[in-house]
């Protein structure tokens, strides 16, 4: 990998310092500004935090694995599949089906409102991207499953909320015309916030160690060795303003236990117990990867106990390039190497599950002033460039 780095520790605060407002202009400038990582983490978080993560990145394994009826049922075909679950409909670099990675998007307009699933389509009503509602699987089939995910969602946002107000108090400093207090009110009243569970699927010896890529043949001419193999998750930049991200969990599901149904008709299944977590990855470069502002590739760790927060491009866009979206992707395990023994292909079934929160603003919200273009027509232009 080009101008790679060793593993790196971003900028840290306490979500104390947030609640005191006491995170410096030179931190944030540190963790968003323009020579930046754009990447925070925030540690000391409430004691649910780990018993939600741990609960709810087992349950990405349990969903990923239900049977191909029951995940049809859980996908929106209509939506371009940003409700519901998909798999192998994005293309990686290489422009084959990415089938490596599951994915559960959930609309998080319930943090508003708990009646709500979705965000108004009055003004939009040909946006089911963001105005389809929610599919949630049944309590017979993942007990649990959305409570746990609406938890987990709330607290992120509630910290995305704190980070907001930071940068607000930054951005009225530096930013000419900045309106006071306007990403904290975006994050808090946001009807369009997304949030991603992600499952990483085992890769099997054949896709992990030379001569495919992403379980597809390697093209004449290609390294299916790369050490830039975003095999995972191909580069990208999110579009919204902050990014809430928990530590991805590596389990072995070589013996995933399957939930079992109660003996009464009218309770639902009892829940999955959560899965055993791998310490770290049996693969010391597998993981997240970001590409920095000096053009390096910098592997990003972070500790289960922290979330880490990362810069859009409309957070970019609000603040006239003070704070910048951040390129990033996810490299797979490769079995049998990297000091992994074979775990992750022939000694086991490692498969890597993650959390991602894009706070994002309402449809209507104005995101560039000097164009008086919206979050609205700024999405409907990035869903078109990546679907």
């Amino acid at each position: 990998m080009t101008g790679i780095s060793e593993a790196h520790a971003p900028v840290t605060v306490s979500l104390e310092d947030l609640h005191q407002d006491s995170v410096s202009f030179d931190t944030l400038e540190q963790a968003f500004g323009p020579s930046s990582l754009g990447i925070l983490l925030v540690k000391d978080l409430p004691i649910e935090f780990l018993n939600w993560r741990h609960k709810l990145l087992s349950y990405a394994s349990h969903l990923a694995n239900l049977g191909e009826s029951e995940l049809d049922k859980l996908s929106c075909p209509e939506a371009k599949y940003l409700v519901g679950w998909s798999r192998g409909k994005e293309t990686l670099k290489s422009n084959h089906p990415d089938t490596l990675k599951g994915s559960y998007y959930v609309n998080c307009a319930f943090y508003r409102d708990p009646t709500l699933q979705n965000a108004p389509a009055d003004d939009f009503p040909s946006f089911p991207e963001y105005t389809a509602p929610n599919i949630w699987p049944s309590e017979t089939l993942l007990a649990g499953f959305r409570e746990t995910f609406e938890d987990l969602c709330t607290l992120i946002i509630d910290t995305a909320v704190l980070v907001a107000k930071a940068c607000d108090r930054y951005a009225v400093a530096r930013v000419e015309g900045y309106e006071t207090g306007y990403l904290e009110r975006v994050v808090r009243t946001s009807l369009t916030t997304k949030a991603r569970l992600l499952h990483y699927f085992p890769s099997a010896p054949s896709q992990s160690s030379g001569g495919t890529t992403n379980g597809h043949p390697a093209e004449e001419g290609q390294d299916s060795d790369d050490d830039d193999d975003d095999d995972w998750c191909a580069t990208h930049i999110d579009h919204g303003c902050l990014t809430g991200l928990t530590s991805a969990m590596y389990t072995d599901e070589a013996h995933l236990p399957t939930p079992i149904p109660s003996t009464s008709t009218t309770s639902s299944l009892t829940a999955p117990a959560p899965l055993p977590e791998l310490p770290t990855s049996p693969s010391p470069t597998s993981g997240l990867y970001i590409h920095s502002r000096t053009h390096s590739i910098t592997k990003i760790n972070i500790p289960h106990h922290n979330l880490a927060f990362q810069t859009g491009e409309a957070l970019e866009l609000i603040t006239k390039g003070k704070f910048r979206a951040v390129p990033h992707f996810v490299k797979g395990l490769r079995a049998g190497r990297d000091g992994s023994g074979g775990r992750g292909g022939e000694g086991g079934r490692v498969a890597r599950n993650t959390l991602a929160v894009f706070t994002q603003p309402n449809l209507g919200e104005v995101v560039d002033r000097e164009t008086g273009l919206t979050f609205g027509e700024f999405a409907r232009g990035v869903v078109r460039r990546n679907t």
